[in-house]
């Protein structure tokens, strides 16, 4: 148990926040503020259809988040290539059949992903997407799955100090990543160590696939690590559209804390991905930045230097000169299912700020005649809200990702893709 619970707090910001650090955690004390419009352009007309908000204003807000957030992600197509590295046919105790893939990319660059199918389906199955914090070896504890060789944060209770993942780590993520209940309701599970793409430090970007392209021609545009990860998601989803037994139109990416953002990112990005999930993703994710709430803009450009784009740093202290707000990010993924997850005990990223995301998000989803969240106040814990579209729960505890949360993923997974 005291393997799971470090696992959890090694994913978050929290740790990192000097005790110096002055933070708002008193809803009374949250300050007044405007969201920018959704549906207004920046020469001032008014979205009034589908076709408004795709042809003008979309790319709009996706430019904004390009060029303030997280940095402009590459357009150059690099080569790629899959190798199957091992199949396990009675993995998970006979429920999967486990696939290790190595995408590999230029340079010596590469990632590694862990594909679970369900044994019990037969044809093509729909998937959920998402990176993992401490290795592929990490979901199980099984001696066959290789450890990664990529950089890890140190984490005294793992044993890890000289940044390099041990054979304490197996089966450390078991319980974020609940194998027996995805499978057997039917979905497989795709996930890659986030630090084969961007090693998390702010030395990382050396390591990264970074250094296969060239620098932003404006360096306050230089894409960060979130933006890194999230292309990393979208090539996963390349390879996933090449396996027989996945259905790649059928793909839900989802990321805890951190990888919360990168999902969100990656989602608004790439059209591709069918339902997008964060849970727990605070700051720089589904919150609200302007209630100044929990983590704040300055806090995690000084503490995570490297994971926005240089530019984001002119709004440390600033929320309101932003020119969007993250219900602009939910709105990106419009059509698209969307669910947003948060914890009771885990104000440093603004349960109310994230499900306020989903809320102002809602004029676009409308424009697309999709049923929408209207109440003005979250639900209280253990009770999910969910509509044809849009779902949000605060589950009881701290930063962590559950079988809770999971359980109420495939519900909403469930509508669209069954």
């Amino acid at each position: 148990m005291l393997r799971h619970f470090i696992f959890s707090i090694a994913c978050c910001a929290i740790p990192f926040v000097s005790t110096a650090q002055s933070t708002l955690y008193d809803e009374s004390k949250v300050p007044d503020y405007t969201l920018p419009e959704l549906l207004i352009t920046e020469k001032g007309k008014q979205v009034k259809s589908v076709k408004d908000w795709e042809k003008s204003r979309r790319s709009e807000i996706l430019a904004i988040f390009e060029q303030e957030v997280y940095g402009e992600t590459p357009r150059k197509k690099i080569p790629v290539t899959y190798h199957l590295k091992s199949i396990e046919k009675n993995a998970v105790d006979g429920k999967a059949t486990r696939k290790e893939i190595r995408i590999q990319f230029p340079e010596g660059k590469w990632m590694d992903m862990l594909l679970y199918l369900p044994n019990h389906v037969s044809g093509k199955v729909p998937a959920f997407l998402g990176l993992n914090f401490y290795g592929n070896q990490s979901l199980e504890n099984d001696p066959t799955i290789p450890i990664t060789p990529s950089w890890q944060r140190n984490n005294a209770g793992l044993g890890i100090s000289d940044n390099r993942a041990n054979e304490r780590t197996r089966g450390a993520g078991a319980r974020n990543w609940p194998l027996e209940f995805i499978l057997s309701n039917g979905y497989a599970l795709a996930t890659i160590y986030y630090g084969d793409i961007f090693p998390d430090h702010a030395e990382g970007k050396p390591q990264s696939i970074h250094t296969l392209f060239p620098p932003n021609k404006k360096p306050e545009r230089e894409w960060g690590a979130i933006g890194a990860w999230a292309w990393g998601l979208s090539r996963a989803l390349d390879y996933l559209e090449t396996e027989d037994q996945v259905d790649a139109k059928k793909v839900a990416v989802l990321g805890h804390s951190r990888l919360g953002k990168a999902a969100l990112w990656a989602g608004a990005q790439d059209q591709r991905f069918g339902l997008v999930i964060s849970n727990n993703s605070g700051e720089g994710g589904a919150a609200i930045t302007r209630r100044q709430f929990g983590e704040t803009i300055a806090v995690i450009n000084k503490n995570f230097p490297h994971w926005f784009a240089p530019a984001y740093k002119r709004y440390d202290h600033r929320e309101n000169d932003l020119p969007t707000d993250y219900h602009g990010l939910i709105a990106l993924v419009a059509p698209r299912p969307v669910y947003v997850a948060s914890a009771s005990e885990d104000l440093w990223a603004d349960p109310k700020g994230e499900y306020l995301s989903l809320i102002h998000a809602g004029p676009v989803y409308k424009l697309y005649g999709k049923q929408v969240l209207t109440a003005p106040d979250p639900p209280a814990p253990q009770k999910p809200v969910m509509t044809e579209i849009m779902g949000f729960h605060i589950r009881e505890g701290k930063h962590d990702i559950v079988q809770y949360d999971w359980e109420q993923f495939v519900k909403l997974a469930d509508r669209h893709f069954k």
